[in-house]
């Protein structure tokens, strides 16, 4: 009986237009535009970089050849600046002000070790939060794909659950529906679940935009870049993603559902659930944060402890420990949400108008 009624409110969502908007056509394209953005933006840093001036700051102890030898080098770095410099101080001050790339103390028997071809001891200064691409892409995937995955999940969830209930009560169907031989319990199951397929589709389809972005339309050629996404989005990581995804998206469900049956119009459940949209899409920022680790507390808070776990995998940091503790506490809260929308949509004077 579940699942009867589960495939009749399925063909009704996937026929509405706008449903399949928001859980279909905007997901998949959304990666596209991100990813023909951030190919632009690589491009422009890339060639800013490659005819950007190197400047080197010196502080040495004494005559030596130092700067010499830097010019020298071939410009296959870019052009070269050698700046000296009195003391250390004030070469560090300037390379934090990103007005120095590197920055070198030679002491004073440079000249010596050179002359006897041994290695000449030198400190260098630089900007160690210029990250590598690959370090930097992670950070970005990190941060991004949790956030975008869990407004998807919430936004797909949104509006079957406002038409399944609220827009029930609007079209009078709902008091046919309750006097057939099905358990309430039932009902709600069944249309529970398309509400939970619906927030899954619309973030299984922004992975999908993600796929046909980098293999379908090539919008990304850099054999490196690829290589990186490619260790990112795999089969392990996908699996990982969608095991904490499925709770979050029951949790996600289990919130709109008591709002969709207590309201009255289908605008009423639309202007309260859009708010509660960036309060509970508004910890999925925390993946942009740096600093930020999945620990025992971070695992503890909704949202949170998947976005974190999700950055952590992205990194190959993730301890199994705090990946279950974290699946644990979501299961906890999609059977409370569960539990709590059985209690709204068992009581007589919400679900009739």
């Amino acid at each position: 009986m579940i699942f009867t009624i589960f495939k009749k409110e399925l063909k009704d969502t996937l026929r509405d237009r706008r449903t399949f908007m928001t859980m279909i056509v905007i997901p998949v394209l959304i990666f596209p535009v991100i990813l023909n953005l951030f190919v632009g933006v690589s491009e422009s840093y890339s060639k800013e970089s490659a005819t950007k001036k190197v400047k080197i700051g010196i502080v040495s102890e004494g005559e030596n050849s130092i700067s010499k030898e830097l010019k020298e080098i071939p410009k296959i770095i870019g052009d070269k600046e050698i700046i000296s410099y009195k003391d250390t101080l004030s070469l560090i001050q300037d390379i934090r002000k990103d007005s120095l790339q590197i920055g070198l103390f030679v002491n004073g028997n440079f000249n010596l070790h050179l002359q006897e071809k041994t290695a000449a001891p030198i400190s260098v200064y630089f900007n160690a939060t210029e990250m590598g691409m690959q370090d930097r892409i992670g950070k970005l995937a990190g941060g991004i794909l949790p956030y975008i995955f869990i407004a998807f999940g919430f936004i797909g969830c949104m509006y079957p659950a406002i038409d399944l209930f609220t827009g029930e009560k609007e079209r009078g169907t709902i008091e046919t529906l309750l006097t057939t031989p099905v358990k309430r319990w039932q009902i709600l199951f069944g249309k529970m679940g398309v509400v939970v397929l619906s927030g899954l589709l619309a973030a299984t389809c922004a992975l999908v935009g993600l796929f046909l972005s980098i293999e379908v339309f090539k919008l990304v050629e850099d054999q490196a870049l690829l290589a990186i996404i490619h260790s990112i989005l795999s089969p392990s990581f996908i699996i990982a993603l969608f095991a904490l995804l499925f709770p979050l998206t029951i949790f996600f469900a289990g919130i709109m559902i008591p709002i969709a049956i207590y309201a009255k119009t289908f605008k009423e459940a639309q202007s309260i659930i859009t708010p509660l949209n960036i309060v509970m899409v508004l910890p999925a920022m925390i993946g942009f944060f740096p600093g930020i680790k999945l620990d025992i507390v971070t695992a503890c808070i909704p949202v949170v402890n998947v976005v974190l776990s999700t950055k952590e995998l992205i990194a190959g940091t993730l301890e199994t420990k705090f990946l279950i503790l974290s699946f644990f506490i979501m299961i906890v809260l999609a059977i409370s949400a569960i539990f709590f929308s059985y209690k709204r949509f068992d009581k007589e004077t919400n679900v009739i108008q």
